[in-house]
């Protein structure tokens, strides 16, 4: 709502406005550009959570995965059970993949390689995902990065693709 506002205000070039996010804030781009295609130009991603039903069982975090999808008390703490195909089926609802058919903003997705949290599987699926409908997408792939893909000349780099993706991709 607020992205619009500020479009229709004329504050911002709506022909202009893309996103960015990692982890969660990854998740959460995903699905604006999946959801909002009219909106968001253009998006970079670092370590997106992109299919929370392909996650679940690769992660570190699996309690994320039950409680973004399925709400609070939905997990079981002391002892973790594989889901079933009903919370499967829902994790892939709440997911960003669920949405990829509206997907057409440009994606960039960098992938810490040694991420525990978020699979690097996740990126790449969508990679793959993009690439099928002919969206540009771009994977950038860190092989020494975990999570954070916070080292000098990863985070460094992550950034200056993100600002080279946005120039080609928001043109004036």
């Amino acid at each position: 709502a607020a992205t619009r506002i500020v479009t229709e205000s004329g504050s911002v070039d709506p022909d202009r406005v893309g996103i960015c996010g990692g982890s969660h804030g990854g998740f959460l781009a995903g699905h604006c550009i999946g959801q909002f295609p009219d909106i968001f130009k253009v998006a970079a991603t670092r370590n997106p959570v992109m299919n929370i039903s392909s996650m679940v069982t690769a992660t570190d975090i699996p309690d994320w995965c039950y409680i973004e999808a399925l709400g609070i008390g939905h997990y079981n703490f002391s002892d973790f059970l594989t889901p079933t195909k009903k919370e499967l089926d829902t994790m892939w609802e709440k997911s960003p993949i669920a949405h990829i058919e509206n997907a057409t903003a440009p994606t960039l997705i960098g992938l810490g390689m040694r991420d525990r949290r978020v699979p690097p599987s996740q990126g790449i699926e969508y990679y793959h995902a993009l690439r099928s409908k002919k969206v540009p997408t771009k994977l950038l792939v860190y092989e020494d990065c975990d999570h954070a893909i916070d080292g000098v000349a990863s985070e460094a780099d992550f950034w200056i693709n993100t600002k080279k993706w946005f120039d080609e991709h928001l043109r004036p």
